[in-house]
């Protein structure tokens, strides 16, 4: 409850911002923040809270982009189409859930991440070309569509995500997290739970993909499918702080913005800065910001 109010005022100074200014690349930077925190947010569910690293993410997130393009494509309003590929990147998690779960540690990350690439090289092999809007979109096109959406999406996730941590499932995810034997010993359904946070997560990949395919003009169906978003994800997850409702959205604010920043300044370097500070934050900073910001604000409080 104490991060509230700040999530009420900075949602609403994001809901605010187009009415004060008409500049589209703050729009569209809004846009990278918001899907970002919507794909984090969904990985550490199932990542964070319930211990499964999930190294097969970007499934869902294409899956979602591929059903929800194909559908708003052929006509069918943008609603029904994010609601079918949410559905459908749930029903694919699942699916490949149930046996993934049999793998215990290090071999669940390898077993999901196969997955997921076997899913990649057949998309690129199925569907080559490039998927592009049709000329009445693109005639229309405006950035505010998008941005409202994605900050929705985001705010949606990030509710959802805080009320259900609190919850006796949620205590039942991080019960499985800490120790499954025990939590199955007091009861708690491992499997159940799991897959649980799994439809959840997927769910909100799902969205994030769809969001994605209807924010951009076009792009290669096999590019969502592709690693770097799960990677991406989880990458902000750590630097924010994995396990934490907050921890995601700080961690997709200062990477999208770092990201633009030495982008433009050091194209040829900026994957290699991000994976010396992935490597930076595992190794003395487990806890991501959130730690960093307790042990300051700890240091704070002991000097007044």
């Amino acid at each position: 409850m104490k991060l509230l109010i700040p999530g009420i005022a900075l949602t609403t100074a994001c809901a605010a911002l187009p009415l004060l200014t008409a500049r589209n690349d703050l729009l569209n930077l809004g846009v990278q923040i918001f899907l970002a925190v919507l794909l984090a947010q969904s990985w550490n569910l199932l990542g964070g809270y319930a211990g499964q690293i999930n190294l097969g993410h970007a499934a869902f997130f294409g899956v979602g982009a591929l059903v929800t393009r194909t559908l708003w494509i052929a006509g069918v309003p943008l609603v029904f189409s994010l609601s079918a590929g949410a559905l459908m990147a749930t029903a694919f998690g699942c699916l490949i859930g149930l046996p993934a779960f049999r793998l215990r540690g290090a071999y669940f990350a390898i077993g999901t991440l196969g997955l997921a690439e076997i899913l990649r090289i057949t998309v690129g092999n199925l569907l080559p070309q490039i998927s592009t809007i049709r000329a009445a979109e693109l005639a229309s096109y405006s950035i505010l569509p998008r941005y409202y959406l994605t900050l929705a999406l985001a705010v949606l996730c990030v509710a959802l995500i805080a009320l259900l941590v609190p919850s006796r499932v949620g205590l039942a995810i991080r019960a499985v997290r800490e120790d499954e034997a025990a939590a199955e010993a007091s009861g708690v359904s491992a499997v159940r739970h799991k897959v649980c946070a799994l439809a959840i997560s997927t769910a909100f990949a799902g969205l994030a993909g769809g969001a994605y395919a209807f924010y951009h003009v076009s792009y290669y169906p096999q590019h969502t499918f592709s690693p770097v978003w799960t990677f991406d994800a989880v990458l902000m997850s750590f630097v924010g702080g994995v396990g934490t409702v907050h921890g995601p959205v700080l961690g997709a604010l200062f990477y999208v913005v770092l990201k633009e920043v030495l982008a433009i300044r050091w194209v040829e370097f900026h994957l290699i800065i991000f994976g010396v500070l992935f490597i930076a934050v595992v190794l003395f900073l487990p806890g991501g910001l959130v730690e960093g910001w307790n042990r300051v604000r700890g240091v704070i409080v002991r000097r007044h």
